[in-house]
């Protein structure tokens, strides 16, 4: 079957060559998908040499939707290792893909960088170009379109999965009981990671404060556009459990002071939001805020500080967020450290948020009967005694 000749294959080669002459010339999609669809890993290898350069040199100069393009490209990509990439696309060339308007290229350049979550090694190769990790994030969080946001979501919770420097979980007991996975199912990696990555997210402080600023609305791709703001804080809301489950500690703690959140500086809250009861409980949540605190992490910051409840829908997001976070807390390994964030983090939060306090009483009603007993114990562990909430 490897000495099967692929139909269409002398057309395609000298259709990209009449593109790379004329840029503006129209593409024929059929060339394109006939090709595509006859790949196949064995057969792949002997093209990449051909067809690659063309069709990066094409999606350099092409104008419109390149999607036909990089739906091939990412075909031919697939046996190709993050480093071999390396060897054949440079690093502005990545970078264009990254930031470009297109959908399919931004799509093109993500899956290029999920291949460094392949090994520690190659997570750590990354890190030494900072400025993919910065395209990365923005493409993240200022991407209007979902299957952008979804795939960068993807790529970066494997990435820092791969890169983390803790030791992985250990393999659960031969015989378990219930249906939650273990700690060690929910991970990808089998040896400790190089902690690269998330030394340049968290601790380098350009790209922290671009993190933190793209969430705020303080960067042009969120600020002053409140749906673009609204994704960006549902996409950390979503992803912050797992990197949680990954090294609390990293995300629960900064010697970088983050930015006081647009809705309590730019009066967003006004007289007009205590008109009705409902204004004024959900303005009290926002006016017991506080601002960021020296020493608080991107965890406190997006759980505490980031979301104006007046969203509604944004304040089911953060009530989703803590039931995710509270469950998944509960089957990673103990220790006093996690035990404290978890009870700081809850202290903060459910007394001034009625809403996700009967979230989180009901939810152990909520989950499998397997699973209740034991979410049910953990929480009366971690959760502020009603008493403690103080009377408005």
């Amino acid at each position: 079957m490897d000495n099967v000749p692929i139909s269409g294959l002398d057309e395609l080669n000298n259709h990209l060559d009449d593109l790379i002459q004329d840029p503006n010339l129209a593409i024929i999609p059929k060339l394109f998908d006939d090709v595509e669809l006859q790949l196949t890993d064995s057969n792949i290898p002997p093209l990449i040499p051909s067809l690659l350069p063309k069709l990066t040199q094409i999606l350099q100069q092409y104008n419109d939707d390149p999607a036909v393009i990089v739906s091939l490209t990412i075909k031919l990509l697939r046996p190709i290792s993050f480093t071999q990439v390396l060897q054949l696309a440079s690093e502005d060339s990545l970078n264009q893909a990254l930031t470009s308007p297109a959908p399919a290229a931004q799509l093109l350049g993500l899956t290029i960088l999920h291949k460094a979550a392949k090994t520690p090694t190659d997570a750590a190769i990354l890190s030494v170009m900072p400025s993919l990790v910065t395209s990365l994030l923005t493409a993240w969080l200022s991407s209007p379109k979902v299957e952008v946001g979804q795939k960068a979501s993807k790529v970066l919770g494997d990435l820092l999965d791969i890169d983390c420097p803790r030791p992985p979980p250990p393999p659960p007991p031969a015989i378990t009981t219930g249906t939650t996975p273990s700690h060690h199912e929910l991970v990808l990696r089998r040896v400790p990671g190089k902690g690269e990555l998330w030394k340049l997210i968290f601790h380098q402080p350009s790209t922290y404060n671009l993190l933190l600023d793209l969430i705020s609305g303080r960067h042009p791709g969120t600020a002053n556009n409140t749906s673009q703001l609204s994704l960006a804080q549902g996409r950390t809301l979503r992803i912050l459990p797992r990197l949680a489950a990954l090294n609390i500690d990293a995300i629960a703690s900064s010697n970088i002071l983050a930015p006081t959140p647009i809705h309590l500086t730019n009066g967003h809250l006004t007289d007009d939001d205590s008109d009705t009861e409902m204004n004024g409980a959900i303005r009290n949540e926002n006016a017991a805020i506080n601002p960021p605190q020296q020493g608080e992490g991107l965890l406190q910051y997006a759980a505490l500080r980031m979301v104006d409840k007046r969203d509604a829908l944004m304040h089911l997001n953060l009530v989703d967020f803590f039931e995710a976070f509270v469950s998944l807390m509960r089957i990673t390994e103990y220790s006093a450290v996690k035990e404290a964030i978890v009870k700081g983090l809850l202290r903060d939060a459910v007394p001034h948020d009625d809403m996700l306090r009967g979230a989180l009483d009901t939810l152990p009603d909520r989950t499998v009967a397997e699973e209740a007993d034991d979410l049910r114990a953990w929480l009366r562990v971690v959760m502020p005694p009603v008493a403690e909430v103080p009377l408005r």
